[in-house]
């Protein structure tokens, strides 16, 4: 148990993902950008919200929405620029609250100039800052690896006679982090923004900045489904060598060291993978990351759907809770720009919310994706207005353009999120008209006065914050989920029913207690 006084902010603060193409649009155009941000900084506050992370803003050609960096030390115009980023920041400390930015090590965009330069030629001093090979003797493809988004995972370019990897589309090519210069070059982007006042980095793919040496063909996926796409290459491989390779937490290492020249930074990477494996990322002593992402409670153990279920959702939990060396620090996330939301994921907003409980009353720090605090589900996008690369290449019901669609902020044209005469990026809900902050927040029974509610009470009681976490099992039903946190002598029972009728929960040896706060916010 960890005393409230000793916890870190990334330990004590909840985290809120922006996708800012979608959080709010002030110049027209149906595209957020960082003003828009700041101009919504208040309503953060007032949710309370202790820390945002803004998805990439850095200039790109956007072949996947900005994943694929063109230069790391600016801003994308579409967004705004680097006085506006300033200006962000400045506005978010003033508040007390923390700004962590995205940082995507593993690829470049191809317009990038340190890729123009490898790409010039053989003998261009770049040359070695990315992944190029040879084909093989017979003329095929250096090996099998399958690209996230469909096809290969090597583009051939006929000026110099060599491929080049990617494992996104072939727009980003992979950087080359076994090469010095390259380690070099990419932990001084970190120093830069943390100069400008940025409090920590989630780190994209970060498992994947170290190939296999030798780039050995990975095994075939024996119970790869029957029913992929032709294209998807990806899924039918078990991903042994192009990812999580044991080397590579000495970098992993290299990044926190440069993170720790700065006070009270924080490291969040995008990882997967088997709990043991996935655990390394804190390093042995606690000098890995401070926080790997853990997303079991939207995928279980592996990269499935997680069902609506409250003995496998506790599992998940438990599972995490008993890996965990004594120096880590859990954290949970329930959506994302790359997953299906959350209402439609589990079904409902009912289901929702009991969600919003979990993840706020868990141990650990908890990650918000926007929009869901108003109930936002997936969006249908008609297959020609598909943008996102993955649903293009590999079929609309892979596009993750459904989970990207704008904030909504009142009951106006384009629901506050543009002006009336400008077309969003992407549609809204059929009901913005009703789901949206300013008639929600008027509403004192409607999913966002729950999250209002339970950010207030997690911020503070010491038990939610510090406290251990220990379930119970006698007297509860199976289709619940029922938790004790305990900070000192204080005790909060977390009763979560996952039935979609009422339950009944006997604890006797618990004697009495006052109901604090229910998910419909009717008791």
């Amino acid at each position: 148990m960890t005393g409230q006084t000793e916890l870190k902010w990334w330990q004590r603060g909840v985290v809120y993902q922006i996708y800012p193409r979608s959080f709010k649009d002030t110049t027209g155009n149906g595209v957020g950008d960082l003003q828009g941000i700041i101009e919504k900084l208040d309503y953060l506050e007032h949710l309370g919200i202790d820390a945002i992370w803004l998805s990439p803003f850095y200039p790109s050609p956007m072949a996947d929405f900005g994943y694929d960096v063109a230069d790391y030390c600016d801003v994308e115009p579409l967004f705004g620029d680097l006085a506006t980023f300033d200006r962000l920041a400045a506005a978010v400390h003033a508040r007390g609250m923390k700004i962590i930015v995205d940082w995507v090590p593993n690829h470049t965009s191809d317009q990038h100039k340190w890729f123009i330069e490898s790409r010039s030629s053989r003998d261009n001093p770049k040359r070695d800052w990315y992944i190029w090979r040879d084909p093989k003797p017979d003329g095929s493809l250096p090996n099998n690896w399958g690209s996230f988004f469909g096809g290969p995972a090597w583009t051939f370019d006929p000026q110099t006679g060599q491929y080049y990897m990617h494992q996104f589309v072939k727009e980003q090519p992979e950087l080359n982090w076994r090469n010095p210069e390259v380690k070099a070059a990419m932990l001084d982007t970190l120093r830069f923004w943390m100069r400008r006042g940025v409090d920590g980095f989630r780190m994209d793919v970060i498992g994947l900045i170290l190939k296999d040496a030798a780039l050995r063909d990975n095994p075939i996926n024996p119970h790869a489904p029957a029913n992929l796409p032709e294209n998807d290459l990806f899924s039918r491989l078990i991903q042994v060598y192009n990812m999580d390779q044991d080397e590579v937490h000495e970098v992993v290492r290299e990044i926190r060291a440069t993170l720790d020249e700065f006070p009270e930074r924080c490291g969040i990477g995008e990882l997967w993978g088997p709990l043991d494996r996935w655990v390394k990322y804190y390093g042995e002593h606690g000098e890995g990351l401070h926080l790997p992402f853990n997303f079991r409670l939207m995928d279980g153990m592996g990269f499935n759907r997680m069902t609506w279920d409250a003995q496998a959702l506790r599992g998940v939990v438990d599972a995490l809770e008993a890996a965990l060396p004594d120096f880590a620090w859990p954290n949970y996330v329930l959506g994302n720009h790359d997953r299906m939301r959350m209402v439609t994921r589990f079904g409902g907003e009912a289901q929702a919310r009991v969600a919003a409980m979990l993840l706020l009353t868990l141990r650990g720090t908890p990650t918000l994706y926007y929009g869901d605090e108003i109930g936002i589900p997936d969006v249908p996008v008609p297959p020609e207005k598909i943008q996102d690369p993955q649903g293009v290449n590999l079929g609309a019901e892979r596009s993750r353009d459904v989970c990207r669609t704008p904030m909504q902020w009142d009951a106006s044209p384009n629901a506050g999120f543009c002006p009336p005469d400008a077309e969003p990026w992407l549609p809204l809900t059929a009901d913005y008209t009703a789901r949206n902050v300013a008639v929600m927040s008027q509403d004192a029974t409607s999913i966002l006065t729950l999250y209002h509610q339970l950010l207030a009470m997690r911020q503070e009681t010491p038990a939610l914050l510090g406290g251990s976490y220990k379930p119970l099992d006698e007297g509860v039903p199976t289709d619940c989920y029922v938790y004790l946190r305990e900070d000192g002598a204080t005790r909060y029972l977390v009763a979560l029913n996952f039935a979609a009728e009422a339950r009944q929960v006997r604890l006797p040896e618990l004697g009495r207690g006052q109901i604090m706060l229910s998910t419909h916010l009717d008791r």
